[in-house]
């Protein structure tokens, strides 16, 4: 960011591929809950969310389909956005000097939250020249002694990878052998692209994959799904009743999840099945082009995401951070340039990433275009200068 800032100050445009803010309107239902807000006192809520918010949300899930009894109100508890949910998550799973395993490259706040906690995180390697898919057998093969629970992304960020519902019930299946948690971030559930362009299509849930009652945890959010990252609503849903209960303390102990932006997040779910396929329709679309014109420019390459709104991609460049620092504070395409995310700290293993970089692709069709041009002529010129250190900014 402070290479952005000093690119702006020099009069410079900088594009933002670097974080998942989407740029499509809040859904209306959303937006007009606010408007309507007229309590006389923004007072608190229940420590575990609104009784009605928490019955909406239950028949958001099961009308999903869920495996077994269905989903009830006092299995989910609202949190401030999916951040908390995943806090609480592995606060209640783990003591300190445990470990969780996560999938690499995987979502940085999973390693935040576990280093917060006193948590080691165990990294199990994915690879673009396999999808990164997630192999259960390789799950298995990281688990060792201190290991509590297994924390996957679907649809993942950074990568846009899909576990099916029979990757998600081999998963849970290793769990199960080994009596550790399975902690599900599916935040980007309908943000899903088949290839047969199916409408109604949704990520699997873990919560369709029987007989994990007790080992299963999701982690949502509104952020993403109805485009409203500030609201900071998300929720953790469990059946496995221990859980709930240490989750729950932690959330008396932060007293209240956001009155107003419960209602509105309340509202959300009423946003029209066609108002919802345009956005994703709009992912797909952008996804798309950037996958195509990556793919296009020399050296460059990038797996198609099935998924949510990110992707990794090679480069032909030794250090990713260097290049990205580079664009900022010396390169410019007619007055324009490029902000990236550096892949490797997406990774635990050391090494892994150096030559990576994750897009969100959150800017219109005509802005990611731009961006590829730029991506393009910043390559040539990075490579056309002379070997240079990594930036420092002093």
């Amino acid at each position: 960011m402070p290479y952005a800032e000093a690119a702006r100050a020099r009069g410079v445009h900088v594009h933002h591929l670097n974080i998942g803010q989407p740029d499509l309107p809040t859904v209306a239902p959303m937006l007009q809950a606010y408007r309507s807000f007229d309590h006389p006192v923004v007072a608190y809520a229940p420590s575990e969310g609104f009784l009605d918010y928490r019955q909406a949300l239950a028949g958001y899930y099961n009308r999903l389909g869920v495996a077994g009894d269905p989903i009830r109100a006092d299995q989910i508890l609202v949190t401030v956005g999916g951040s908390e949910a995943l806090l609480f998550a592995i606060a209640a799973t783990c003591d300190p000097e445990d470990k969780i395993l996560v999938v690499e490259p995987y979502y940085t706040n999973y390693r935040g939250f576990a280093h917060m906690l006193g948590v080691e995180v165990v990294p199990v390697t994915t690879h673009a020249s396999e999808g990164f898919k997630l192999p259960a057998e390789r799950v298995r093969a990281a688990i060792g002694p201190g290991v509590r629970a297994l924390v996957v992304p679907t649809p993942g960020n950074p990568t846009g990878m899909v576990l099916s519902h029979a990757e998600l019930a081999e998963l849970g299946q290793v769990c199960v052998d080994h009596g550790i948690f399975f902690i599900v971030d599916e935040v980007y559930r309908e943000f899903v692209y088949p290839e047969d362009g199916d409408a109604s299509a949704v990520a699997p849930s873990v919560l369709e994959v029987p007989d994990l009652e007790g080992h299963a945890v999701v982690i949502d959010s509104v952020s993403k799904r109805y485009s409203g990252c500030g609201a900071r609503i998300g929720c953790l849903v469990t059946r496995n009743r221990e859980l709930y209960a240490a989750c729950l303390r932690f959330a008396q102990a932060r007293l209240s999840p956001p009155t107003v932006d419960q209602v509105a997040a309340a509202a959300a779910l009423r946003t029209p099945h066609e108002d919802m396929r345009a956005m994703i329709d709009a992912y797909r679309a952008r996804r798309d082009l950037l996958v195509a014109g990556l793919n296009a420019i020399p050296g460059v390459s990038c797996p198609t995401p099935e998924g949510a709104f990110y992707l990794i991609a090679d480069l032909p460049v030794a250090d990713a951070e260097d290049f990205c620092i580079f664009l900022l504070r010396e390169f410019d395409l007619e007055g324009e340039t490029l902000m990236m995310a550096p892949a490797e700290g997406f990774y635990a293993t050391p090494g892994e990433g150096r030559n990576q970089v994750r897009l969100a692709y959150v800017l219109d069709r005509p802005k990611l275009a731009r961006c590829l041009e730029i991506l393009r002529a910043g390559l040539a010129a990075y490579a056309a200068r002379a070997p240079a250190p990594r930036a420092s900014m002093s």
